[in-house]
């Protein structure tokens, strides 16, 4: 096997994966503390790479178009959070399942509307358009960047959540929202904060995408899939659980799709390796999550381990 190859889909997995985790982080406070499954999460991704994509095509900055992104996403999550979505806390999942799928369309329909149907492409800093040397072998320096703001927001949360008061009383919601209530905090706030720092995550996750992917409509949709293997192989509610989730899912299928296809080329008949390889390869996330859940039906990191 060529290690420059493993070396290289070794780290485009840790980069899927800081990439799953920004979005990951913020749905799992979500359902797991709020107990509000947000199918919509992955169209506030959407969001934010579009509004990056308007400003950079505007203006030419990333560093403006990530500026205006982020606080874009925060503020579209707390509307959502106000107007939108106050109703359905008490209602039960179905409910909430089928109001945020409906939310999907009409963010597609919006994008569309304002943006079109073509694709949108950001360029990356000007500074980060090289490649870094990494043992004898060059990987793209925006890539690198990805990785670094992906663990740098994992620090960050960490820090939130175990060592402030906002985050002691994330916690504490999380444990028993209604004594948390009584105590004289206003769960509704705490709520509607919780909301708008993961829609937050989500956008910069959109902002950070932009330039290795297509920003178009319905993009949303195939990352909220993968960011719910993530939150369910991880453990609902656990930020820990999301973070190795996420590196453990990028890296699963970031390889398999990389060498699963070579691997049946040299077990099975051409033909029959040609269409088996990347369809195992398709749902090897799949089945890590059963298996996972076979084993551990909490997650790797229920949130009671951290």
């Amino acid at each position: 096997m060529d290690l420059q190859l493993l070396a290289t889909q070794i780290l485009n997995g840790v980069q899927l994966g800081v990439l799953l985790f920004l979005l990951s982080a913020g749905l799992t406070l979500i359902f797991g503390i709020m107990n509000f499954v947000n199918l919509a999460h992955g169209s506030l991704y959407m969001m934010g790479a579009y509004v990056a994509a308007a400003v950079f095509n505007t203006y030419g900055s990333f560093v403006l178009a990530l500026l205006a992104a982020v606080p874009a996403a925060i503020l579209i999550g707390i509307i959502l959070d106000r107007v939108v979505l106050a109703g359905l806390y008490s209602r039960e999942h179905l409910d909430q399942v089928l109001a945020t799928f409906g939310l999907i369309l009409v963010f597609n329909e919006i994008v569309r509307y304002l943006w079109g149907s073509a694709p949108i492409y950001i360029n990356a800093p000007q500074a980060l358009r090289g490649t870094l040397e990494f043992f004898g072998f060059e990987y793209p320096s925006y890539r690198i960047f990805i990785i670094a703001v992906g663990l740098l927001c994992g620090l960050g949360l960490y820090l939130l959540i175990n060592k402030t008061r906002v985050g002691m009383l994330i916690r504490a919601g999380a444990a028993d929202a209604e004594m948390v209530d009584a105590m004289g905090t206003n769960i509704r706030r705490l709520n509607t904060l919780i909301f708008g720092l993961g829609a937050g995550l989500a956008g910069l996750g959109g902002v950070m995408a932009g330039p290795i992917l297509s920003v178009q409509p319905g993009m949303g949709e195939p990352i909220l899939i993968l960011t719910l293997v993530v939150i369910v192989t991880g453990g609902i509610g656990s930020i820990r659980g999301a973070f190795y989730g996420a590196l453990i899912v990028g890296l699963v299928d970031t390889l398999g799709r990389a060498f699963m296809p070579a691997a049946f080329n040299e077990l099975l008949a051409k033909s029959l390796a040609q269409a088996a390889g990347p369809a195992v390869a398709s749902m090897l996330i799949y089945l890590l999550m059963a298996f996972v859940l076979a084993i551990r039906p909490h997650g790797l990191f229920p949130v009671r381990n951290g």
